[in-house]
């Protein structure tokens, strides 16, 4: 994990991300599931339902980071771009009844920034593993 910025930076993030969606339950309390304004976790909105997501994302960025250099390459792109997509979304469903996660300006600012991390390593990083496993192939 030390040589790999994907592996690094999905175990982290991971870490992370599950620990936001644990303490969003110890403010959520009488928040509907899919309320469109959740309460503060910091400066975050969260709901339930954006609980839960981040534990999904937390559980798979660490598993990947755990796992695989691949794995987390693969799992840092995904996210990455899942958080792009939402973070540009979130910029025009907030105040709006689609807005099911109970995302505010924060939120998508770090949707964007994590999105901006997340891609970048992803795209950019450990591409030996890919050569590594293409000359491997050819042999």
């Amino acid at each position: 994990m030390r040589t790999s910025p994907n592996r690094l930076i999905a175990t982290v993030f991971g870490a992370v991300y599950l620990l936001v969606g644990i303490l969003g339950f110890f403010v959520t309390a009488g928040v509907g599931f899919f309320a469109t304004e959740g309460n503060a976790l910091i400066i975050f909105e969260v709901n339930p339902l954006h609980n839960i997501i981040h534990l999904a994302i937390g559980a798979a960025l660490l598993s990947a980071g755990m796992k695989s250099v691949s794995a987390a390459k693969g799992v840092n792109t995904t996210v990455g771009a899942v958080y792009l997509l939402v973070g540009v979304l979130g910029l025009f469903l907030v105040g709006t009844s689609l807005n099911i996660i109970a995302l505010n300006g924060a939120d998508n600012v770090l949707h964007l920034a994590s999105a901006v991390l997340l891609l970048g390593v992803g795209l950019s990083q450990d591409k030996s593993t890919h050569a590594s496993k293409t000359r491997a192939h050819a042999a």
